[in-house]
């Protein structure tokens, strides 16, 4: 349990939980590889993009929420650094497993199997930095998604930046993170999908 929860809730904090919620990694790696895989491939594109999203995002939250219910893990946002492992460990492998299925299906579009290994990046490192330090998950996420919206849709996607701000900002705010955990999340997450989606694409 986060500070702010043990009083009060304030209006900014009631809001920055909304944040927290909509903009969770787990939404945005539901949400984004359908995208990419119809801007790749049109409707066949966008299906080869929900079966992404099954092993990136609704496999590894489904994954969560059982743990969450069986009391291994303390909540959906997983505020303790040492209990990070068991999840993002599982998520590595879920988004091997449809990356694996990409590969053998072999027509996916080559930006949808480009995101999908950016996003494995992404999972990887952030799992050997948790090891040392609690680097905020939602920012390097909420990053790497305008990062690849942006190559992918186009500039008129990075005014989608405040978003990430808002998402660091609310992380902050509940005290689950501090500004430079945030801040490196960013940082990291845009780095890492935009240098390996750019390499694989």
């Amino acid at each position: 349990m986060s500070v702010v929860e043990a009083g009060p809730v304030t209006r900014q904090q009631r809001a920055a939980r909304v944040l927290t919620e909509v903009f969770s990694p787990a939404h945005l790696a539901i949400v984004l590889p359908p995208i990419v895989g119809a801007r790749a491939g049109g409707l066949t594109g966008f299906a080869y993009g929900c079966l992404a999203a099954l092993f990136t995002g609704v496999i590894p939250y489904a994954f969560l929420l059982l743990a969450v219910r069986g009391g291994r893990i303390g909540d959906r946002h997983v505020r303790q650094r040492t209990q990070r492992f068991l999840p993002l460990g599982f998520g590595v492998v879920s988004v091997i497993v449809g990356f694996g299925l990409l590969v053998l299906l072999e027509d996916a579009p080559g930006d949808l199997s480009a995101l999908v290994v950016a996003m494995l990046t992404g999972l990887v490192i952030t799992v050997a930095i948790t090891a040392v330090w609690q680097i905020s998950i939602h920012t390097g996420v909420a990053a790497g998604t305008v990062v690849i919206l942006t190559l992918t849709l186009g500039w008129v996607s990075a005014l989608a930046w405040p978003l990430v701000v808002a998402t660091g900002w609310a992380r902050v705010v509940l005290r689950d993170h501090t500004v430079a955990q945030v801040a490196a999340g960013a940082v990291v997450g845009a780095v890492v999908a935009g240098l390996v989606f750019t390499t694989l694409r």
